[in-house]
């Protein structure tokens, strides 16, 4: 195995890593049964905020996953 093989190698474990929290701190879509049944006791900003870094995370998201196909083809072709 050459040197520039294990370097994408270790790039790859790591965006998968990466992948595998960014996608665990995410918020689900529904919130589940806490918030049908008067759990969701948020004011209109912390809301938003929560969108705001959802969205951040969705992006954030699209382009570690983006990379890590990358790495994939790259690998593929070494």
């Amino acid at each position: 195995m050459s040197v520039p093989q294990t370097i994408f190698i270790v790039l790859e474990v790591i965006c998968a890593l990466a992948v595998t929290v960014i996608i665990m701190v995410q918020s689900g879509k529904s919130e589940g049964l806490t918030s049908a049944f008067g759990g969701g006791g948020e004011s209109f900003l912390a809301k938003n905020q929560a969108r705001t870094r959802d969205a951040q995370l969705a992006r954030l998201t699209k382009w570690v996953a983006f990379g890590f196909m990358a790495l994939c083809l790259i690998l593929c072709l070494l």
